[in-house]
């Protein structure tokens, strides 16, 4: 907190001894309320984010997009206490039980020695799946409300330095260096989407308790640090990417160790190589998409005690979509998920392959001021998933109102089928000033 609080005071100070030559303000007020399917209140989150792009020169600009948020329910748990996964320079300035204030990026943007630089807190976007993720590994997630809500929502925003340097007519290469010790924001115990599956926690056995759950995290600003590479180019129709990313996971190992009676976690961060590449096309009314990553350590939940209840294995994980927008004011998309683990035995708790399926069908209604959204995910190996569906109206050129509905389905030991009790009704609006 004291290391973002003097880098807080240190751009302040060299914003002030800065000359502002032009200013753009604008903001976002949105506030959604959710019931849950026995009609009791699961949130009423309010959030305000202001935005400020100030020219500070020809050739420097600022962003700053702060924060600001309460929930009246607090039902999906204590802001102040889900910090855990947050690194020293990363926290909020200000926080509750219900709610909080925070810099939710502040970067700056410059060009030099033939390159784009862009430094400080910010998002950056690797791939384009709709409801999971293949490649978009640099930022980590907050699931807070599991997958619902977009990624641009959810991302957790980090300080980073971000170099972009064009290649002549080849393309460009993607330099990052991310100090910035933030992993994902999990939901609390005992809320709605407290992860509950075998897949991702470990499960006490009868008679069992657990004694103790303890967390270790990286925390060097040098040591602990991220690194990623993506070379960017356009050949024949094709927009290709080749990326590689060195980084720590962004969700902890749980080592199990049993003692008599008892079950003690060791919670830890490990690191792996990400290796991949996308690819997109479109050929008339239709857009193919491809993801694939190649990750050298992924750490699985097991049956097998003496190995601490995990299996290591590289994965290797891919995404094709097909997007058709033959209709007008339509979109179809379809999207085939896969994962397969080249190190496996009988005590993996997760399937060898694993395959989900997605669908999403958007279209707009009187001039783009209705819009259908409808979003379902499926496991295949669970027989389990999600169905989102939203409506939203355009009341004017700025402000939305929505109703939607978020359901679950399947195999309470599956990935979606762990939150098959916790439907819910949403409903909300979004003013942009």
């Amino acid at each position: 907190m004291k290391k973002y609080f003097f880098l807080s005071v240190l751009l302040a100070g060299l914003l002030m001894y800065m000359q502002v030559s032009e200013a753009e303000f604008s903001a976002v007020l949105k506030q959604e309320w959710a019931i849950d399917d026995r009609a009791n209140g699961q949130k009423f989150e309010v959030l305000f984010e202001p935005e400020w792009n100030l020219s500070l020169s020809d050739n420097l600009d600022m962003t700053i997009i702060g924060r600001v948020r309460w929930d009246g329910m607090d039902k999906l748990g204590s802001l102040t206490d889900n910090t855990k996964n947050f690194s020293s320079i990363n926290h909020a300035l200000l926080s509750g039980s219900d709610g909080d204030v925070s810099i939710r990026e502040w970067y700056v943007d410059t060009e030099a020695f033939g390159a784009f630089w862009r430094i400080g807190k910010q998002q950056v976007v690797w791939g384009q799946a709709d409801g999971l993720k293949v490649l978009d590994v640099v930022n980590p997630q907050s699931f807070r409300e599991f997958i619902l809500g977009d990624f641009a929502n959810s991302r957790i925003p980090l300080w980073m330095l971000n170099v972009e340097l064009p290649i002549k007519e080849a393309g460009s290469l993607q330099l990052l260096w991310i100090p910035d010790s933030s992993y994902n924001e999990l939901a609390q115990a005992n809320t709605s989407y407290e992860l509950s599956s075998s897949l991702l926690v470990p499960q006490l056995a009868d008679g069992q308790i657990l004694t103790a759950f303890n967390r270790r995290k990286p925390s060097s600003i040098f040591s602990d640090s991220d690194f990623g590479l993506r070379y960017s180019t356009f050949y024949s129709g094709w927009d290709l990417t080749f990326n590689y990313m060195y980084h720590y996971l962004d969700s902890p190992v749980l080592y199990q160790n049993v003692i008599e009676q008892g079950l003690i976690i060791d919670s830890e961060y490990e690191r792996s190589h990400l290796i991949g590449a996308s690819a997109s096309n479109a050929f008339g009314d239709f857009t193919l998409r491809t993801e694939v990553g190649y990750s050298t350590d992924t750490f699985n939940l097991s049956t097998d005690l003496n190995q601490s209840g995990i299996t290591k294995s590289a994965d290797l994980s891919s995404v094709i979509g097909l997007d058709w927008q033959g209709l007008d004011d339509t979109l179809i998309s379809i999207q085939w998920f896969y994962s397969h683990l080249f190190d496996y035995d009988n005590h993996v708790i997760r399937s060898q392959d694993n395959h989900i399926l997605s669908f999403l069908y958007k279209q707009t209604f009187q001039n783009e001021t209705w819009e259908l959204e409808v979003l379902e995910l499926h496991g295949l190996d669970k027989d389990d998933g999600s169905i989102q569906v939203s409506v939203n109206y355009m009341l004017t050129s700025n402000v939305k109102a929505w109703i939607g509905t978020d359901v679950f389905y399947g195999n309470k030991t599956g990935l979606f089928g762990q939150f098959k009790n916790t439907d819910r009704i949403t409903v909300g609006f979004e003013w942009g000033l």
